[in-house]
């Protein structure tokens, strides 16, 4: 089918143009291709990893039942090294941490708490690595490590807890007026359907102060 003269002048002059802009378009095509492939490779990545490392949480759970401190401490490292950057990591962690702790190794409890602090990228799950830290830190007497550990920032769901903590620490160094300030400042923070304000009003109590009482 032939062309008018209209037509091939508009032919020309869109060769002209993909002449002088073809080659930067498609390198940006190119690019933009590469960057969706990557993308959805990598959702791919982490689904998988996620997958994977969820075998191992159950594995973690069957170590617990079985009371089986050096399993859990197996899958623990195993975790870690292979899908840190999951969820999974902290959690089986924390649990690897507790076990250690009532076996009485308080040396590889810390060593595992301090690896969420120090790796976990969920907020909660390094509040809650810090405030246990900070209770076996208390235990040995390590006042100052412990209440650095308990300055850091904490997500709001944790503020009663970290001045419950606080608090603990005020009393064991006789510090009692920031003792009373810390478990006053806990009660405030605290749920009103928190079984733990029944404590913290114990300690208050303990201090010489009402609860109700400000100032």
């Amino acid at each position: 089918m032939a062309y008018d003269l209209e037509e091939q002048e508009q032919l020309e002059s869109i060769k002209a143009w993909w002449k002088k802009h073809g080659n930067w378009i498609t390198w940006v095509l190119i690019i933009a291709l590469g960057c969706y492939a990557a993308y959805a490779y990598w959702g791919y990545y982490q689904r998988k990893q996620a997958a994977q490392a969820s075998q191992l949480y159950y594995e973690m759970q069957n170590a617990v039942m079985a009371d089986d401190n050096e399993r859990a401490l197996r899958v623990a490292k195993d975790t870690q090294e292979k899908f840190g950057s999951t969820a999974y990591a902290p959690m089986v962690t924390l649990v690897a941490a507790k076990m250690a702790y009532e076996d009485n190794n308080t040396d590889v409890a810390k060593e595992q708490l301090k690896w969420v602090v120090d790796n976990a990228k969920q907020d909660g799950y390094k509040a809650i690595a810090r405030i246990r830290l900070a209770g076996i830190l208390l235990d040995e007497k390590a006042y100052d490590e412990g209440l650095s550990l308990l300055s850091a920032n904490f997500p709001t769901a944790f503020a009663s807890l970290v001045e419950d903590r606080k608090g603990d620490f005020y009393v064991a160094q006789n510090r009692l007026d920031e003792a009373r300030t810390a478990y006053r400042a806990a009660l405030d923070k605290a749920d009103q359907n928190d079984p733990g304000r029944q404590l913290i009003q114990l300690k208050l109590e303990e201090l010489g102060v009402s609860p109700d009482a400000k100032g």
